[in-house]
């Protein structure tokens, strides 16, 4: 398996980029020695951020950390370890993981294998690529805004974002992202996403959270595919106000009628959540921690950080985190738990709250460069970030309340690529998202990523 992985590695990342540091050395002596757990033997990616291997590097998609190597296995590795899987390499994401697109300026851009014009998404752009180009069947990838669905939302795959406090966060962060922030994986099925949710399931002393717990098994569950009915409010109104791609609306009202057709009970209803203000919440927090990320840089570098060490909006949005002041901070986190609680009162009425995962269909490669007129300008530099939140509005809400989230692949634009739609559950649910997951699995609209394509050369890429 690990030799197949290695093959299909370099024949097809030359072309989608997903790979950026490979291990074939490691893994080839780890394939070696005896290997026992669920995943036994099974080749996996690793994401270049927060997901550190002892003695490799982690660059963050950034040239600042070209030199730095990881001093220890996160807590996340280690469960991962204990998995069987074998880490054939690190997968490509934007620098320090900021943007829902993955063309970070030193490693060049991850590109969509339905067709490698199109961006993967992001930030865990490089994991989905690697899956859906047949190069492994599951990644590591994190999400602190969407960065697992939406990626999962452009390239065909299954998304899960589990509840806050779920999964590692150790050793040396009680919280990555305020809170907002949590790593699962990519996968091709809800089965190997519900068995690594099982594995990584901890309550560990080093976070500063804890999900409520779950007495079972998620891989039983998928596997027994229940069909006990649900209800599900929808809506495909942006939460800040801004466009929504017509057939990302259409993604929505097919899987409506699916759900419908299913036997579930669906309405029309959004929750009394203030998406404009949480929205901004939400940047306050982003702002804040790329300073931070550059205060980190300072110890790695053992010098203060320039401008000339990051991309340059990466350097303007620290500048704006920088500027923000302890009053924005403190009321951006009593927006985020205002949001909770009103959400956990809207799924007192509503099993889960489906929306489009992204307001937009896959942009083409460079279509969200910074324009060199905007680098010049910090004033544009918030600019650059509420335009990319335009595009994928809708995955904020779950990171900031805590709760479950997933994409799933139920459609199909007129171009023929791959675009999810997202179901939301109340805080510990997530045997309901997979519940359901498994069900929409078996019917004919679920996107099979295994007949996508033929990886065939022509010209200069790949189709």
């Amino acid at each position: 398996m690990v030799e197949e992985a290695v093959k299909r590695i370099d024949k097809y990342n030359p072309v989608v980029n997903a790979v950026i540091h490979k291990m074939y050395n490691q893994a080839k002596y780890q394939s070696e020695q005896p290997i026992s757990g669920t995943f036994a033997g099974v080749p996996m990616l690793l994401k270049d951020i927060t997901q550190e291997l002892k003695g490799e590097p982690m660059t963050a998609g950034s040239r600042a950390f070209v030199n730095y190597r990881s001093k220890e296995d996160s807590h996340f590795v280690k469960r991962l370890r204990d998995t069987g899987v074998i880490f054939l390499g690190q997968t490509n994401v934007p620098e320090f993981a900021l943007m829902g697109i993955t063309e970070p300026e030193y490693y060049g851009p991850a590109r969509n294998p339905w067709h490698t014009n199109y961006t993967p998404g992001g930030s865990s752009g490089g994991s989905a690529a690697a899956i859906a180009s047949g190069m492994v069947p599951i990644a590591g990838a994190n999400d602190g805004g969407g960065s697992i669905r939406i990626p999962a939302a452009y390239t065909g795959l299954f998304g899960l974002k589990p509840t806050r406090g779920r999964t590692p966060v150790g050793p040396r962060a009680g919280r990555n992202w305020q809170g907002a922030s949590v790593d699962h994986i990519l996968s091709k099925t809800v089965r190997d996403s519900a068995a690594m949710l099982d594995e990584l399931y901890v309550n560990e002393k080093a976070s500063a959270f804890r999900a409520p717990p779950f007495y079972g098994s998620y891989l039983k569950l998928v596997q027994a595919l229940k069909a006990r009915p649900l209800k599900i409010a929808y809506s495909t109104n942006s939460p800040i106000g801004t466009e929504v791609e017509k057939e990302c609306v259409e993604a929505v009202q097919k899987t409506v009628q699916l759900l419908e057709d299913m036997g579930h009970h669906v309405e029309e209803k959004e929750p009394n959540v203030n998406g404009r203000e949480l929205a901004k919440s939400y940047l306050t927090m982003y702002f804040g921690e790329v300073a931070a990320m550059l205060h980190d840089l300072e110890g790695v570098l053992g010098r203060k950080a320039k401008s000339s060490d990051v991309e340059a909006s990466t350097w303007l949005l620290g500048i704006l985190g920088k500027s923000g002041s302890i009053e924005d901070y403190v009321l951006s986190l009593r927006e985020w738990d205002l949001a909770a609680y009103k959400m956990e009162s809207f799924h007192e009425q509503y099993d889960l709250y489906l929306t489009p995962t992204t307001a937009f269909k896959q942009a083409q490669i460079g279509e969200l460069d910074t324009k060199p007129s905007e680098k010049l300008l910090i004033g544009l530099a918030s600019q650059i970030a509420e335009n990319s939140l335009k595009r994928t509005p809708f995955t904020q809400l779950a990171n900031l309340t805590g709760q479950p989230a997933m994409s799933v692949p139920l459609y199909q634009t007129e171009k023929n690529l791959p675009l999810g739609v997202q179901f939301i559950a109340a805080r510990g649910r997530e045997d309901l998202l997979l519940e359901l997951a498994s069900q929409l699995e078996t019917t004919d609209y679920w996107v099979n990523v295994n007949k996508r394509f033929k990886m065939e050369y022509a010209g200069n890429q790949y189709i």
